[in-house]
């Protein structure tokens, strides 16, 4: 027959197994007293419980020690939740602690701290989850009793402070058996209302004080699950300051009470008229700042921009321009002087030589008209022609009635003719030009 052999951590993980899988040993409350405590520097709690004779291992973690005002110390009766497992290291049983008690506390706050504790280890109540409020909501949801001092109050706080707000009201009843569905129920609406007809920026689920028998129906788990759920962000003002439900630690934000609920939730309209005004001043003056600011600069630039501004330059370069313009003006006049002078002389050489000077000194020309040559010989012409004499003042039409030599001789064929006479028509008869001596002038 064989015999079956296991390792020691075979055993040991079997044995965590049974225990983990085990649900009764997941959720326990242990009564007993504390022995043997000890604190570790990462701030852990180890301490074991005792009864009578018997005495169970306990672990008590850091990070479930922050709700616990209770001081621990050895000797001191309690009521422990948590679950027991395995220790494979050392191959114990140990109690893994999540949350204490004094000793003597009821059954009621017993159930309320099992749930809180195991919404708690689902996350439901984890920080990062939480959603922030809207500064200046435009309409907030509100669920609670319709026939309580708590709507009026509510409606008051707010109207006082910010009455530019819409308010919302889903009634439901807030204590008894069924007043955790009906709240449940409102808050299902109000949600249907936030998605399908006007957005909600917020839901206010309130209730005045009571006993905690009262306040019984805000530590039930179906409304704790419909908070979680909800789409828009819910603020529990549930109670007196120091009451804490269970929908306090699952809401985006608690209240210590409906009236400051709506303190905490709304604006005061009087501070955002004084925030408006502080706002405005501060722009006006960040404004007038930045503009002084810009206008230093601006003359700081300017006068940089005159200093290297090419207008000096333009200016100098002007003015030497208007120089070299005078210069050339007295240059060109100094020239055109000259110039003057130089025409004016030779204008007076031109008129010395002019042919019309030695005729006002009682010469003439005799021209061919018919030509306007110049008759340079006696041969050019012929008894009989017409000739044209040109004097000072005009010219004169003649006919040739004769010719003679330079000594008064005849033409080579031997007609006898008489000396050239040049008549002037209206002016009696004038020696036009110089005639070689011995040559007749008939009157």
């Amino acid at each position: 027959m064989s015999v079956q052999v296991y390792e020691v951590g075979q055993v040991t993980d079997y044995i965590k197994q049974l225990l983990e899988y085990d649900e009764a040993m997941g959720d326990l409350w242990i009564h007993g007293e504390i022995t043997s405590l000890s604190r570790s520097p990462s701030g852990h709690i180890y301490f074991s419980l005792k009864d009578g004779q018997t005495q169970l291992k306990c672990a008590f973690f850091k990070s479930s020690q922050r709700r616990i005002a209770l001081d621990l110390r050895n000797g001191l009766s309690i009521l422990a939740h948590g679950r027991v497992s395995f220790y494979e290291s050392q191959g114990s049983l140990q109690f893994y602690v999540d949350t204490v008690q004094p000793e003597g506390v009821g059954q009621l706050y017993l159930e309320f701290e099992a749930l809180r504790a195991r919404l708690e280890a689902e996350g439901l109540f984890a920080p990062e989850r939480k959603r922030p409020l809207p500064t200046y909501p435009v309409r907030i949801g509100l669920v609670t009793s319709i026939t309580g001092a708590v709507v009026h109050d509510f409606l008051t706080v707010v109207g006082r402070r910010y009455p530019l707000v819409e308010i919302v009201l889903c009634p439901s009843s807030v204590q008894g058996d069924g007043a955790p569905a009906e709240m449940a129920a409102s808050l299902a609406a109000l949600n249907r209302c936030h998605q399908e007809l006007r957005p909600l920026d917020l839901i206010v689920v309130a209730r005045g004080g009571g006993s905690m028998e009262d306040l019984a129906s805000f530590n039930n788990e179906g409304l704790a699950r419909a908070i979680f759920a909800s789409g828009v962000p819910v603020v529990s003002a549930v109670g007196h300051e120091t009451d804490y439900t269970i929908a306090d630690f699952v809401a985006d934000l608690r209240a210590p009470t409906p009236s400051a609920a709506a303190e905490m939730v709304t604006p005061n309209l009087n501070e955002c008229r004084m925030q408006l005004a502080n706002l405005r001043s501060r722009l006006i003056r960040q404004m007038q700042d930045r503009l002084d600011s810009h206008r230093t600069i601006l003359e700081r630039m300017a006068t940089r921009m005159e200093r290297y501004s090419p207008s000096a330059e333009i200016e100098d370069r002007r003015r030497g321009i208007e120089e070299l313009i005078g210069r050339a003006h007295q240059s060109l006049a100094h020239r055109l002087r000259i110039n003057r002078e130089q025409l004016n002389g030779s204008v007076l050489r031109l008129e010395a030589l002019s042919p019309l000077r030695i005729l006002e000194r009682g010469y003439c020309l005799c021209l061919d008209p018919a030509t306007g040559r110049l008759v340079r010989s006696r041969l050019d012409v012929e008894e009989g022609d017409g000739i044209q004499l040109r004097v000072a003042d005009g010219r004169i039409d003649s006919v040739v009635v004769g010719t003679r030599g330079p000594n008064g001789e005849r033409p080579e064929n031997g007609r006898q003719q008489p000396a050239t006479l040049i008549q002037f028509p209206g002016l009696g008869t004038r020696r036009p030009a110089r005639l070689p001596a011995g040559t007749e002038v008939q009157e």
